[in-house]
């Protein structure tokens, strides 16, 4: 398809606010509740799903059916729906659900859009502390409650100076850990746990690096499109577009990116 037009890009971005809005009020219904029950996904580790993860998916359906009905949907929780107009919206109702358990306000809702090439819109919404960071069409942008603001990646610095996030020390294969761990050790800090919202530091300006294994496409779409908006780069550790997800490296420049690249890359 041709790429949206400046009207429908404005609707776009309307849209998918009304989504935010609405998985706010469903998250927040439950966030911090004793006794919130989860259900495990797998049987061999904890990958946890609760009411609130459902809740969030279904009223953010909810707007894509009275809004959108001719666009594609992949959701974490409720899978995918056909469409016609060569749109996907790519929902991940609760991004960092153990943090979402813990009381943790690190979690986030991600919503992306995409055509069959690229992503083209990004939302990564943390309810609970109130910011929101949106990008598409190379705007990026920060909202809060210190008000609304453009956002930009950092510029360029030393391998030696940068600041690295993961989700765990625990990153994919006992190799991809391996590779991690020779990043980690040419990097400045390293710190983790932030899941989704360490990408929004990335293109907040805030960080350098976000390196992770092992994610889905829901994980990583909306991501893309924000630090892209702002600026920085986000591939799998070979260099190649990382929409399906995988091995995601998220860097703030173009500089940056190929120092981690150049350790990352090759890792069988």
């Amino acid at each position: 398809m041709t790429d949206p037009s400046p009207d429908e890009r404005r609707q776009l971005f309307t849209v998918a606010a009304e989504m935010a809005e609405a998985a706010r009020a469903a998250t927040l219904r439950y966030f911090r509740t004793p006794g919130l029950a989860a259900d495990s996904k797998e049987a061999t580790h904890f990958d946890p799903v609760t009411a609130a993860d459902r809740a969030s998916e279904q009223a953010m359906l909810a707007v894509l059916s009275r809004r959108r009905p001719q666009d594609a949907i992949h959701g974490e929780e409720f899978g995918r729906r056909e469409g016609t107009s060569g749109l996907t919206w790519v929902l991940d109702p609760i991004d960092g659900t153990r943090a979402y358990l813990s009381g943790a306000p690190t979690w986030g809702v991600l919503i992306g859009l995409r055509d069959a090439r690229r992503a083209l819109l990004g939302l990564i919404d943390q309810p609970y502390i109130g910011e929101r960071f949106s990008g598409g069409w190379g705007q990026a942008r920060l909202e809060g409650p210190a008000g609304s603001r453009p956002i930009r990646t950092r510029g360029t610095r030393p391998l030696s100076e940068a600041i690295l996030f993961s989700t765990s020390p625990e990153v994919g294969t006992e190799a991809e850990a391996l590779a991690f761990r020779r990043l980690a050790a040419r990097v400045r800090l390293t710190r983790y746990g932030m899941d989704c919202y360490a990408y929004a530091l990335v293109a907040a300006g805030q960080i350098d690096l976000v390196v992770e294994a092992g994610l889905e496409a829901y994980d990583i779409v909306a991501p893309i499109a924000v630090i892209e908006a702002a600026g920085g780069i986000v591939t799998d550790w070979e260099g190649r577009p990382a929409l399906g997800g995988g091995r995601v490296l998220a860097a703030a420049n173009a500089e940056i990116h190929a120092a981690a690249l150049e350790v990352l890359a090759g890792v069988p």
